[in-house]
């Protein structure tokens, strides 16, 4: 018999933790700061936001931290092995996009129709390029 599970957090690695924080907040809605942690001896700073209906996000920033390689789009990401994106349901999926690509996001694939009839999805990355899909499930 399985056992109970709820998901808990995604975390994603970060250039600048104050300017993602700022834009995951002002953009996706993750206002509240539910933890911040320091390593100082590392370089590193995280903050763990929320949303007001309790989805969370950790950032962290390691000081002199790269990223290994980019992708163009979503099947770019699937040549390398691992998390390849994070994705969060939306109601309104056209309004997010927008939203998102006028605050800075990059576009990455358009609105369009999702294999399951009636659903929805796009892809976008955040400032930094960390790729994020949109889904709008079927009603």
């Amino acid at each position: 018999m399985p056992f109970p599970i709820r998901f808990h957090h995604v975390s994603v690695s970060v250039a600048d933790l104050d300017a993602q924080q700022r834009w995951y907040a002002e953009t996706l809605g993750f206002t509240e700061v539910v933890e911040t942690f320091e390593v100082p001896e590392a370089g590193v700073r995280t903050a763990v936001v929320q949303t007001a209906d309790g989805t969370r996000v950790e950032l962290i920033e390691r000081a002199g931290s790269t990223r290994p390689e980019t992708f163009t789009d979503p099947m770019d990401a699937l040549r390398a092995q691992g998390y390849g994106h994070w994705a969060i349901e939306v109601d309104d999926l056209d309004t997010v996009y927008a939203r998102l690509t006028g605050a800075g996001a990059q576009p990455v694939w358009p609105p369009a129709d999702a294999v399951q009839a009636g659903a929805r999805f796009a892809y976008v990355k955040d400032p930094e390029g960390n790729l994020i899909e949109l889904v709008q499930p079927t009603v």
